[in-house]
């Protein structure tokens, strides 16, 4: 085994932490979609499968490690809002608890001399700065916009989902 008990442990509490946030985001995603908020459900939707593939990149990493592999139970979601920013701040207090989560997983490869967990933990430490960022930025338009102006939001997610496809198009080109 490369990987130490206390870290395969841990590593394993991460992967319920992520199907956690997985399931989180499909519950908002729902909620927006019955909202009649599509742009934001369709966010929210991507976000539960960034949160599902994240998981499942730890799973591998455990597997290959030669750890042993216990999926802790995943609590309910949470499933009902009063309003679109107090679900939107949900995610990101979820993933500010993800970001020291992931932290504490360094820490652990950090004193445990853990290298090769380290250098598999640093693509989780970029991607919470991108997570947390765009969070952030979520919740402040919708914020900005209140409930009767969320078809800006709905607006300025869909451009920016054009943009990313025409990104895409151009890198096959």
């Amino acid at each position: 085994m490369i990987i130490s008990n206390k870290m395969n442990g841990a590593l394993n509490e991460q992967i319920g932490h992520e199907f956690g946030a997985s399931i989180q985001y499909v519950s908002i995603a729902g909620h927006f979609d019955c909202e009649g908020l599509p742009m934001l459900a369709r966010h929210f939707y991507r976000q539960a499968e960034e949160e599902r593939d994240h998981a499942m990149r730890i799973v591998k990493y455990v597997v290959d490690a030669g750890g042993r592999l216990e999926i802790p139970q995943i609590p309910a979601p949470r499933s009902s809002f009063s309003s679109a920013a107090e679900a939107v701040e949900l995610s990101l207090d979820w993933e500010r608890k993800v970001t020291k989560q992931i932290n504490g997983l360094v820490d652990i490869a950090i004193k445990e001399n853990d290298h090769i967990s380290k250098n598999f933990l640093e693509w989780f430490v970029k991607e919470q700065l991108e997570e947390m960022s765009s969070m952030d930025t979520l919740l402040r338009m919708v914020q900005r916009a209140g409930e009767t102006g969320l078809l800006f939001v709905e607006n300025y997610l869909a451009q920016q989902s054009k943009g990313a496809a025409s990104i895409a198009q151009g890198d096959e080109d």
